[in-house]
């Protein structure tokens, strides 16, 4: 088992399901990875993400899909690009990320509780 946290400790991560509005290659990244823009609802807004997910996933079938992201991380430059959230997803048996994301349509913006 992990180190434990408090559940004040998971409080503090605010993660929100949004949809990918916007796709696209990025070349520049040192490891094959895709630029998003996701739509976190009327609070957040919409945010951009690099998420190294080319093995399951092209730009265009992104498009119109629910992911969950960490929206309370400071932004990080990756390259040129500055990546505004933490995309989440798991890896599968070969090391390859499978995105999380919610069994049916969320509202955009609502939280992990």
């Amino acid at each position: 088992m992990s180190d434990q946290i408090s559940y004040a400790d998971f409080e503090r991560v605010d993660i929100r399901v949004g949809t990918v509005v916007e796709a696209s290659p990025f070349p520049e990244a040192r490891k094959p990875a895709i630029k998003l823009v996701i739509d976190f609802g009327p609070e957040i807004g919409l945010k951009k993400s690099s998420a190294q997910i080319t093995i399951h996933y092209t730009p265009e079938s992104l498009v119109g899909r629910q992911v969950l992201g960490v929206v309370n991380f400071p932004p990080r430059q990756i390259g040129p690009f500055r990546s505004e959230v933490l995309t989440l997803g798991f890896e599968d048996e070969s090391g390859a990320i499978v995105l999380a994301g919610p069994g049916q349509q969320i509202p955009n913006g609502r939280k992990l509780l």
